[in-house]
């Protein structure tokens, strides 16, 4: 069996474009799907996919772990995270292939079933564009956390934190305690609640005032913190704080994990499939961080075919807490790529299908052609005007 050639289909998802890789072969219908989406580099990673296909073009489909040490070796610069999404995009198709020529789902090939549903958390209402509500206007937000658990869901990710800077005003910090407390009344102790803090504090001492008064929430996890690289930093965060720590979506080989578990900074980490180098590097940073006593939570707010890759990861992965999904992004999700993603009493369901179970309808997806993404990052300002991280 060999590669013949390799395709991008794009399709614009409003916030991000979703890239999806479609590897041939010599075989008659046997072909795989990936993802590479990375947010406002859509250009970028469709070039490197490109150039990384001469590296695989002409090669067994079915010698993974050979192929993506010779994207990544033979490409001889590091590659960044556009390289390695587009590494991430292959990959994944060649899972695909591989899993359909044997007949079985991906998650067998990456060591069997580890469990028998997959738990899940959604955004404030599914993360659907449009929909969001400023947490400053406390009722109106409850009421938003409520209306998305009663969609089916058992855990819910919320932004709460405020654009800040070095320093966390007393107003602001008192508003998220009493925005928070709130949140958990209305929802009751077994909703699942976790924070994502984007990185916007500037300072540990910002970012422990600010976990300071989420902690009695008991949230499952505090997510960035602060900006992630600084792996002293963020042990020492957690050394002040109650709340555990999460991150790692914005971290990408397994040299990067492997310093994050010897600083036991955090409790969880949220390696992106997309970003990492697809199961191959995923599997690899899960057990990176099993051995520092790390949960993994892999990051996916990203399209239908990187759910339908994460779900098979978390099926198969010991020590997977808890995933991310982003099927509200926009109303016809669903309608580009047929996938195996089933929510069941707020969990998904083992797929059973042959490969990643995905298939892409074409002309559903020419429905949404490329357009240069909405890009929410640009409104992080200060009230002075200064740029803040979003």
């Amino acid at each position: 069996m060999k590669i013949t050639g390799i395709e991008t289909k794009i399709v614009n998802a409003i916030h991000r474009n979703w890239i999806f890789v479609k590897v041939l072969t010599d075989q008659p219908g046997l072909y795989g799907w990936g993802e590479a989406t990375l947010e406002w580099k859509t250009r970028a990673v469709v070039g490197a996919v490109e150039d990384l296909a001469a590296f695989v073009i002409g090669e067994d489909p079915r010698r993974i772990e050979h192929l993506v040490r010779k994207m990544q070796m033979h490409s001889f610069w590091p590659l960044g995270v556009i390289g390695l999404s587009a590494i991430s995009g292959i990959e994944m198709a060649l899972h695909d292939i591989a899993a359909k020529d044997l007949g079985v789902p991906v998650w067998r090939l990456l060591g069997g079933q580890s469990r028998d549903w997959v738990r899940v958390y959604t955004h404030f209402q599914r993360g659907k564009i449009g929909a969001q509500v400023d947490p400053k206007d406390i009722e109106s937000y409850v009421a938003g956390v409520e209306a998305t658990v009663a969609m089916g869901y058992r855990a819910v990710k919320l932004g709460v934190v405020p654009y800040t800077h070095y320093d966390a005003p007393i107003p602001e910090v008192k508003h998220v305690a009493r925005l928070v407390e709130r949140i958990r009344l209305a929802v009751g102790d077994e909703i699942d609640i976790m924070f994502d803090f984007h990185g916007r504090c500037g300072s540990i001492s910002a970012a422990v005032a600010y976990i300071d008064a989420i902690s009695p929430m008991r949230p499952l996890f505090v997510e960035e913190p602060i900006q992630p690289g600084d792996n002293e930093a963020m042990a020492l965060v957690a050394s002040k704080v109650q709340a555990p720590l999460a991150t790692g979506e914005r971290l990408f080989t397994p040299r990067e994990f492997f310093d994050l578990a010897a600083h036991k900074a955090v409790s969880i980490v949220q390696p992106d499939l997309c970003h990492v180098g697809g199961f191959t590097m995923g599997k690899k940073i899960a057990a990176i961080a099993e051995v520092g006593h790390m949960g993994v939570a892999p990051h996916n707010p990203l399209g239908p075919i990187s759910g339908a890759a994460a779900l098979h990861f978390a099926v198969a992965t010991p020590n997977f807490v808890i995933q991310e999904e982003a099927r509200g992004l926009v109303d016809w999700y669903d309608e580009v790529v047929q996938h195996p993603i089933v929510l069941e009493n707020g969990r998904w369901a083992v797929p059973t299908s042959p490969g990643l179970g995905v298939e892409l309808d074409e002309v559903a997806a020419a429905k949404h052609p490329f357009e240069p993404e909405v890009i929410p990052a640009r409104e992080a300002l200060s009230a002075d005007g200064a740029i803040l991280n979003w």
